[in-house]
Formats: structure tokens, sequence, C-alpha cells
């Protein structure tokens, strides 16, 4: 049951809902907003109906539209989301202060809200909230690497991280991981339409509204490598379910530089579709 309601006092009877509706589920020749017999299987969880009933006269799936947010007008002015996506730098100093756990939280609760296939919402996100956690989990990676080298298990195409290990073991200089404060994981159920792409639009959201605080990442495709390829057990013993795809990796925290202007793109790559 999806459970549709309405509240007839506040309904002026628009239609909006139902002329929003992706998959035509919701009756529009009917006195109140109702779904049509039959049809509740069809409905894909999006909430538009929710979200575009001007007088929060509906609510689905137990959401209640007063515990949802009130858009306004211009959240972010273009001007402003615009320079901070020009400006925004991989970051690979940081410095040595953790993150508030609550603060982390919230950053995350706000990626959830990126959007997904058939609107599953299900990417785990998996975070190390301390430097100690951090440094737990560098030490099992650069260990897994030094065993799948001695074991004879690295690829040749992977052969480089041989000696970011020796560099860490010998002189605790931190390429992989930067010496960040923290970690992010992202994963998602290997069935669901889009698990890949689901992962890096979520971590894409993150990186953007991380960055509006100031806060530093790094895209991590080398640690990635190392979980999927060297030591996939890694993965579950830090508690991403065997049915996961694993997304990508992010390293986050406060930068210890600061750039003073944006670099110059290599230029906009346009193909213009026309049949």
């Amino acid at each position: 049951m999806i459970d549709f309601k309405i509240d007839k006092a506040k309904c002026t009877q628009c239609g909006l809902c139902a002329a929003d509706c992706p998959v035509l589920i919701i009756n529009p020749k009917s006195e109140f907003p109702e779904i049509k017999y039959g049809k509740e299987a069809q409905c894909i969880k999006c909430q538009h109906c929710l979200a575009i009933c001007p007088t929060a006269a509906l609510s689905i799936w137990g959401k209640k539209p007063e515990d949802s947010i009130t858009v306004k007008k211009n959240i972010v002015e273009p001007e402003a989301l615009t320079q901070l996506i020009k400006t925004r730098r991989s970051i690979r100093k940081f410095k040595v202060d953790e993150l508030e756990p609550a603060f982390i939280h919230e950053l995350l609760a706000t990626a959830a809200y990126a959007p997904t296939g058939h609107n599953k919402n299900s990417v785990l996100f998996s975070v190390t909230e301390t430097k100690s956690e951090l440094s737990k989990f560098r030490n099992a990676i650069y260990h897994a690497i030094k065993e799948a080298n001695a074991a004879g298990k690295i690829p040749e195409r992977m052969a480089f991280l041989n000696d970011l290990q020796r560099l860490w073991e010998s002189k605790q200089i931190d390429v992989l991981f930067r010496d960040a404060p923290h970690v992010l994981i992202t994963s998602a159920p290997k069935n669901v339409a889009s698990p890949d792409a689901d992962c890096h639009i979520a971590l894409s959201y993150f990186e953007l509204l991380a960055n509006s605080y100031e806060i530093g990442t790094l895209w991590n495709g080398f640690i990635k490598m190392v979980l999927k390829v060297l030591a996939p057990e890694l993965a579950s013993q830090i508690g991403i379910p065997e049915n996961h795809e694993l997304g990508y990796i992010l390293l986050f925290g406060k930068p210890a530089v600061k750039y003073a202007r944006s670099v110059q793109s290599e230029g906009l790559h346009f193909n213009k579709i026309n049949l």
C-alpha cells in the first residue's frame, strides 16, 4: 500500500498532482485526487505529487508535506554555483583537524537526496569519523598491497602500488590517503538499475556541498583498485555488503592549501545532435 491520502479541507482540486505524475496513476477526473484502481504497484516513489501540491494537501508512502522543505525562489544564485564549480580543486594536502561527526552526518544526509535510478535511494555511505578509524583503514589498505605483492597477485598495471606501499612503510609518506582525516566510500546493490552512476552522483552532491563549506575533497581511484581487485574481502570487513557494487572513494577534510584562482579549462567538447 502506498498510503495515498488527501486532506479534502486543503485540496483545491487543481489537478497538478495528476498532471505531474510520471506514470499517470492519479485519476484527474475524480472529485478529489485518487489512485486509479489497480495502479498502486506502478508508483515509482518519486513523491512528485507530494512536492507539487501547493496547499500541502497530499501525503504518500507515510511522507507528510509538513515534514518537507519549502522551496524558495533562487535557493542558490546561479552565479555563486558557477563560481563554486569553476574554482573547486582536488585537495592533496589536509589539515590534521577532524570534522565533527554531527557535521559529517549533516553533509551525508543532504547527499542522500541525490537522484538514483528508479528512485531506489539505496546508496550506502561508508565513512571514517575519526583519524583513528582512518589510520586503521589506511594500515589495512597498505597491508593488503604488501600481501598481494608477496603472493604475486598485483597486475602489471597496478605495480606502482608497490612503490606507494614501500614509501609508506619506510618513510611514512602517505600518497594513497594524503594524510586526510576522513574517507568516504559509496556502494549500492548490484541489482538496482544503475549502481555505479548512483554512487558517483551521490559523491558529486557530497563534494559540492562540502566545498561550499570550504571542506576539501579528493577523488581516489587507487584505494578503489585495492578494495575491488587486490583485497575485496577488506570491503566486507568494513561493512560493505557482498551484494554491493563498489562505487568510488572520496577523501575529505579541512584543506591545508588555499588556491587564489581557478585553473583554465581546456575548453568545452561539444556535439550538436542533429538527426
